[in-house]
């Protein structure tokens, strides 16, 4: 492929799904994805999905939790919520502890980087995405 051409990008017809949304307003909502054919048509050969999503407050600010939520119904879906939201809580939570070690592990060398001189502030203990 030369340097300057594009990839080509195409939708694939045999991964198809229709995608309905359901939410309390308050906690977070759930996606119900429905396999479809290419002509729209609901495909039983393939199962439907589930997929939670929520919100944590940190002090770095709002993080987006996405979820599998391994259910057959909307019911199931909604019963293992509360479960599934928590485990992604905790990886997220870990996920920053461990991004936190890490940076704190890193070599700070005057004027590189925004640590002190040239007029650039410091740190400040945030974790910068």
């Amino acid at each position: 492929m030369a340097e300057n051409e594009m990839p080509e990008i195409k939708v694939d017809a045999d991964s198809l799904y229709r995608e309905e949304s359901f939410t309390d307003l308050k906690v977070g909502s759930i996606r119900r994805l429905i396999p479809v054919t290419k002509e729209g048509e609901d495909d039983s050969s393939r199962e439907t999905r589930y997929e939670g999503s929520a919100s944590l407050m940190t002090p770095a600010g709002n993080l987006p939790l996405s979820f599998e939520l391994e259910a057959d119904t909307l019911s199931g879906a909604i019963d293992q919520f509360p479960d599934a939201v928590n485990a992604a809580a905790e990886r997220a939570i870990e996920e920053l502890k461990e991004m936190q070690r890490q940076q704190s592990q890193q070599i700070q060398v005057p004027g590189q980087g925004g640590y002190g001189g040239g007029g650039q502030q410091g740190g400040g203990g945030r974790i910068q995405f």
